[in-house]
């Protein structure tokens, strides 16, 4: 039976981008479902009745839910592809510990860069700038965080690269200026196809994040 692969998703969401980067590394077709946050369909209720959140990976009528899961479930389902975790037990689990760490640490004091102002934002820029610093040191001289091969960490973290504008613009910095080693890194994933072609463009993050402000009266 061929599989059948549903991904339900918000453009905009950089968790979501995370699994449309895994399925194109794997070679993977699948039907995207983008939902209306505000007006969540039936199916992303029924498919992720604890969190009610995207994304959600659909495969062959299961759901599969949290992205940092559902990388994995691919990485397992789809083993016959190049692996996207290291083979070695003590490698997979320090990738999986600096995924945890983007997971836990990007979006959020990202988020506080661009909702909050003075000292309250100064606080997260700082704390955020220490976080791109943490991760540019664990990168080191590295090509990717994994060694030669772009993998789990890279397609983790990249999606938060077409939040840049909003972080720069916002909190008045420059990200390249303060991590020059983690932007060419950057621009070494975007050179892959599975990621510029599953990245939606800086300018409409902006445009959305704009409007977003807007409706939070910020």
């Amino acid at each position: 039976m061929a599989d059948e692969v549903v991904l339900l998703d918000f453009w905009p969401s950089p968790f979501g981008m995370r699994i449309r980067i895994a399925l194109a590394e794997k070679g993977i077709h699948y039907e995207y479902k983008e939902e209306n946050l505000r007006n969540k369909s039936p199916l992303l209720l029924q498919m992720n009745p604890v969190h009610k959140k995207i994304p959600v990976l659909i495969h062959n009528g299961k759901p599969i839910c949290e992205s940092l899961i559902q990388i994995q479930y691919i990485d397992e389902v789809w083993s016959d592809k190049a692996p996207l975790l290291p083979s070695d037990p003590y490698q997979r689990a320090q990738a999986r510990f600096w995924a945890d760490y983007v997971d836990k640490k990007m979006y959020e004091a990202g988020r506080r860069v661009w909702t909050t102002k003075g000292e309250e934002q100064e606080g997260a820029k700082k704390e955020f700038i220490e976080i791109l610093k943490t991760l540019e040191g664990e990168l080191g001289e590295k090509p990717y965080f994994g060694g030669e091969s772009f993998g789990y960490v890279d397609l983790t973290f990249i999606p938060f690269y077409t939040w840049f504008s909003v972080y720069e613009s916002f909190g008045k910095m420059s990200i390249e200026a303060e991590c020059p080693k983690l932007f060419s890194w950057v621009k070494r994933c975007l050179e892959k196809e599975s990621v510029s072609k599953s990245l939606p463009d800086q300018d409409k993050v902006y445009g959305f994040v704009l409007e977003l402000r807007k409706a939070l009266g910020i």
